[in-house]
């Protein structure tokens, strides 16, 4: 049985966990090992994830399958390097799902999930960043409206990764 639930403080070892294997699965083969190894702890570490848990403006769900964890998705405040970003935008920041659970409609409905809580208040411009090679990615995301507006480079240690900027426009209520 599946559930999305929206987790707490005290699921920040379950999604320090959740975060870096996902990542690791999907983007692993990308980077030397000593630069893979110094990203994941710094971005995925547990007292981070639980401070982002743990604000008001950020919110994570989890997508569990007979109690455990298979993805996650995250949102808050956009914080990506856009000239358009304006205070108020909203950002998907992350959305996987372990590779067994991928194309099994759980991802649509994780990321709707994330999409109406940064629209609760309202219509407002939303944006995310997706690695310019994810080809699937970018089609899943054009399905939900958003276009490419911009690049930038996403550091993972040394190596440097050009990332697309997709924006979605806010649509009428």
């Amino acid at each position: 049985m599946y559930t999305i639930r929206r987790a707490g403080p005290e699921d920040a070892p379950t999604l320090s966990v959740l975060a870096t294997s996902t990542f690791v699965e999907t983007f692993g083969h990308l980077y030397p090992p000593q630069d893979l190894q110094d990203f994941l702890d710094e971005a995925y570490a547990v007292d981070r994830q639980q401070v982002i848990l743990s604000h008001p403006d950020y919110a994570v769900w989890l997508l569990e399958r007979d109690g455990v964890a298979v993805g996650h998705a995250a949102a808050g405040p956009c914080g990506l390097p856009h000239e358009q970003v304006q205070a108020g935008d909203g950002e998907l920041k992350r959305l996987y799902l372990i590779k067994d659970e991928q194309s099994s409609g759980w991802g649509s409905r994780l990321l709707e999930t994330a999409l109406a809580w940064l629209e609760r208040d309202g219509p407002r411009t939303l944006w995310l960043g997706v690695w310019s090679e994810n080809f699937g990615a970018q089609r899943f995301y054009a399905r939900y409206g958003f276009e490419k507006v911009g690049t930038y480079e996403f550091p993972v240690g040394q190596v440097r990764d050009l990332e697309f900027i997709l924006r979605r426009n806010p649509r009428a209520s």
